[in-house]
């Protein structure tokens, strides 16, 4: 019997949360880690790929919101497989903490999801509100847990001046610089993130993550 490479593992990967085959995906990962490969790698390279493939297609109008869904169910189903064999992350000594959510008015939340789990994985400790979130909800969870990060996204226009507002109320309150704030989303671009006084952007779960060390200094 021939073994599969590396690199064939992980585009089969890739291809099954694509095609949203949640039921042949944990075979897949197994083997992967049966022949000894990195499974940060296979979390990065292989399903997170294909998410993030599936998200081009939502954005082309080629997939639908019901795509997705299936799409992260064999993601899921994936990383059930893989996350029991991450290595403990020691480099970044004490853990920064998070606060991760979807702004007020929105409900998408399978990207800001993808950011949680890379988040995790590199790790970061997170603390998850969810989706359609309370502008002041974002704020009174970074202040009740000291965290170092506040972390916004939306996939809506109509939505994305509640990031502004959450901004501006740390500015009213005299804690803007307890936070550093960063923020995602399709519609968000670098020039809107500068404009509301952000202090980060990303594209994908894969560049939030850098971006969040960065921010946080973290090597």
């Amino acid at each position: 019997m021939i073994m599969a490479t590396k690199e064939e593992l992980l585009q089969k990967m890739s291809d099954y949360v694509f095609e949203m085959e949640d039921e042949e995906i944990a075979d897949v990962c197994e083997e992967y880690i049966e022949a000894g490969f990195d499974p940060l790698d296979g979390i990065l390279h292989g399903l997170v790929d294909g998410m993030n493939r599936a998200s081009e297609m939502y954005d082309q109008e080629e997939y639908f919101v019901t795509d997705l869904l299936l799409c992260s169910d064999a993601m899921y189903a994936g990383l059930d497989v893989l996350r029991p064999h991450l290595p403990e992350d020691a480099s970044m000594g004490e853990s920064k903490k998070a606060v991760i959510g979807v702004i007020e008015g929105d409900t998408h939340d399978i990207g800001k999801n993808l950011v949680k789990i890379m988040m995790e994985t590199a790790g970061f400790e997170m603390y998850d509100l969810g989706r359609d979130v309370p502008i002041d909800s974002f704020i009174e969870k970074a202040k009740e847990v000291d965290a170092d990060l506040i972390m916004m996204s939306t996939l809506m226009t109509t939505t994305m001046p509640g990031m502004r507002t959450v901004i501006e109320k740390l500015k009213e309150q005299g804690i803007r610089d307890n936070f550093k704030v960063m923020v995602g989303g399709s519609p968000i671009s670098v020039k809107y993130a500068e404009d509301i006084g952000a202090d980060g952007y990303s594209r994908n779960a894969v560049e939030a993550v850098e971006v969040a060390k960065k921010l946080c200094g973290v090597e």
